[in-house]
């Protein structure tokens, strides 16, 4: 071999080395993450959504790996994950974000703020979801980006018989938070908000450790509390349209080219469409497998409850000095 062709040859392969390099740098991977261990949680199918669309418009030079309680099923350990790194996309619910110090997403958990999925739908794609968006970037440092809304549907009473009138509450041991606003809005319904873990509420239900709880129809289906002694009387009391948050590390976000970010957007908005239509079609098929398992459904008139929701809100919103957003969800229809 000539001293020409040697030089030609090591020169070629130079070039394709650094060729490799520059592809392999440019693939990076999104470690995804939720607490739910259910396949058919709808955490699931709108991370495996999020995954199919920044992999499928990204030609595979975004990988995705989604965790399904893998990292954790607690929220702290999550969030925990998501600002060190260990995670880079996370779902959180509002009740957790407010213990990292952001206040004003206690917003989303106040009782009958929300009227019908309509209306929680215009607020967290409106105005009011960038606010938060931006609220939550800013107070977190860029811990968090806020990417996409989803909910975990419309919570109801379920326990040891129906309420007819919101006097049947008087007594009765709840399981649900035993600080904050929630649990200020079920003492004065009467109830007493109990802690328990939610691994532990089916045996909790099953022996009178509580007399009731309360959930969406996928949640609480799903694992069988409509089965058990305390669990079997569901009534509509629609209390509370979920919110969740699908956040993405701020500054690993921000370290991504143009184009990444897009294709992250366009994932996320992908994973926000797809897990909703999930969830509200579950919302009926879960209702309709309790109902054929033995289980009562019956409604209620809502406006005692909402009349006592109604100060707290006014009260928190005074507190957190959102009172302008408060009226601007109220204003919309």
């Amino acid at each position: 071999m000539s001293k020409m062709v040697r030089v030609l040859l090591v020169g070629i392969l130079a070039l394709a080395f650094l060729t490799n390099g520059a592809m392999a740098a440019n693939k990076i991977k999104i470690v995804a993450a939720h607490n739910q261990t259910s396949p058919d949680n709808v955490y699931q199918i709108g991370m495996l959504k999020f995954k199919e669309v920044a992999e499928k418009l990204s030609n595979g030079d975004i990988m995705v790996e989604v965790h399904a309680g893998t990292l954790g099923t607690e929220e702290p350990e999550l969030v925990q994950k998501l600002k060190l790194g260990a995670a880079d996309l996370v779902l959180v619910s509002p009740g957790f974000m407010t213990q990292t110090g952001i206040k004003e997403i206690e917003l989303f958990v106040l009782p009958y703020l929300f009227n019908s999925y309509e209306h929680w739908e215009k607020v967290v794609d409106g105005e009011i979801g960038e606010i938060m968006a931006k609220i939550i970037k800013e107070r977190s440092r860029n811990d968090f980006k806020l990417i996409g809304y989803w909910s975990a549907g419309v919570r109801h009473y379920y326990g040891r018989k129906p309420i007819h009138t919101i006097d049947d509450l008087k007594g009765i041991k709840i399981r649900t938070q035993t600080s904050g606003v929630v649990a200020e809005f079920w003492k004065q319904t009467g109830a007493i908000p109990t802690s328990v873990a939610w691994g532990e509420l089916y045996q909790a239900l099953q022996q009178n450790v509580v007399d009731a709880a309360e959930n969406a129809y996928p949640y609480f289906v799903q694992q069988n509390h409509h089965k058990t002694k305390n669990g079997k009387y569901i009534t509509e009391t629609a209390h509370d349209f979920t919110t969740r948050f699908l956040l993405i590390n701020g500054r690993k976000f921000d370290a991504l080219d143009e184009e990444q970010q897009d294709i992250i957007l366009k994932a996320a908005q992908a994973s926000v469409v797809t897990e909703r239509e999930a969830l509200y079609a579950q919302e009926n098929e879960y209702k309709s497998i309790a109902i054929q398992d033995g289980a009562f459904v019956n409604e209620i008139d809502k406006t005692p409850f909402a009349k006592i929701a109604m100060p707290l809100q006014d009260k928190v919103a005074k507190e957190m000095g959102f009172e302008d957003l408060l009226l601007k969800i109220r204003a919309i229809e």
